[in-house]
């Protein structure tokens, strides 16, 4: 089969693309820093390069010596909330460092280029989200992941290079960070439960978001490559079935059988209600999410039980301190 680049593939769905892409015979190679993934995450298959997407004199190297014929970028710093915080540090990483892997990609004319974007492109646009809307991103974190769309929209009108653009949300599952205290709010639930804290919310907890399992997520990810109509379209991802923050907690607590327990913060600046439309992905490569928010909660409480509570870690570079949320900062 062929020849496969994973970047932040010791992260979370990242480790479970680079899975699935093992599954269908590929060779994989993993590309992580390990600044938000775990080496334990990597399957054992794979071949592991810890470094960083922004050493271009790496990149260069592995790409000449195996000749990949697909790239699946993953590697980001997902933390959109915290993005307005720590702007030069979220465009170095999720937009120079994908241009980096585009212009090799370009040079070495690989096959396709499959991006995973998000729906924080969209930014306060109707709900559902459709790939039809036009992007309105209301963060840095959105703002970089649009600008890398669109490089590889002209990349692929100059150069040819065909590319797949995923616009997963809100995916929770076993492997992930849950000590990331700044993203992946399932994840931040359960570490709580699992340190005795309450569980926290910033404002009201009217927040709406579709929490997708990773099982839905990842493998249609991987198979993409093998569907020639989905080069060079645009692909939301996920659950069909929002909620409430409020109703999260409520439901996490319950498969930890615990009464829940809840402190509300201070309200931050964040979308109100973002998930997304899918027949389109439903349509072209057969997605249709299979797992309940109930199913996908079960087993990922399981996973972290049996893997226990993480430290969270404070962000220590903060580039811009003015309206932070005083749960970040630093003590």
């Amino acid at each position: 089969m062929a020849n496969v680049l994973v970047t932040g593939g010791a992260g979370f769905i990242g480790a479970h693309v680079s899975q699935a892409l093992l599954r269908e015979g590929h060779g994989v190679w993993v590309l992580d820093d390990l600044s938000g993934g775990f080496k334990e995450n990597v399957p054992s298959k794979a071949s592991f390069i810890k470094n960083s997407i922004l050493d271009h004199r790496l990149l260069k190297d592995l790409f000449e010596k195996h000749s990949f014929q697909y790239v699946f970028h993953l590697a980001a710093y997902a933390a959109e909330g915290l993005s307005h915080f720590i702007k030069r540090f979220n465009y170095e990483n999720n937009l120079i460092g994908s241009v980096n892997l585009i212009n090799l990609s370009v040079l070495h004319k690989v096959k396709c280029f499959v991006f995973t974007s998000s729906i924080a492109v969209y930014g306060k646009n109707q709900v559902p989200m459709r790939e039809d809307l036009v992007p309105q991103p209301e963060d840095p974190y959105g703002i970089a992941k649009y600008a890398v769309e669109q490089d590889l929209k002209v990349s692929h009108e100059m150069f040819g290079l065909n590319y797949i653009i995923f616009r997963p949300h809100n995916v929770y599952g076993e492997k992930q960070n849950i000590g990331d205290k700044y993203r992946n709010v399932v994840g931040i639930f359960m570490n709580q439960i699992m340190q005795g804290l309450p569980m926290t919310i910033f404002g009201d907890g009217t927040q709406k978001r579709a929490f997708s399992y990773i099982d839905d997520v990842a493998p249609i990810i991987a198979r993409s490559i093998n569907e020639s109509k989905a080069y060079n379209q645009v692909f939301n991802i996920g659950a069909d079935e929002p909620y409430t923050v409020n109703y999260l907690a409520k439901e996490i607590a319950k498969v930890f059988n615990v009464e829940p327990r809840i402190t509300h913060l201070e309200q931050r600046n964040e979308v109100q209600e973002a998930y997304s439309d899918h027949e389109k992905v439903r349509v072209m490569l057969g997605a249709k999410p299979k797992v309940t928010l109930e199913m996908g909660l079960k087993k990922m409480s399981d996973w972290a039980k049996q893997h226990g509570a993480r430290k969270s870690r404070d962000y220590k570079n903060i580039e811009i301190s003015v309206k932070l949320p005083s749960s970040w900062k630093l003590a």
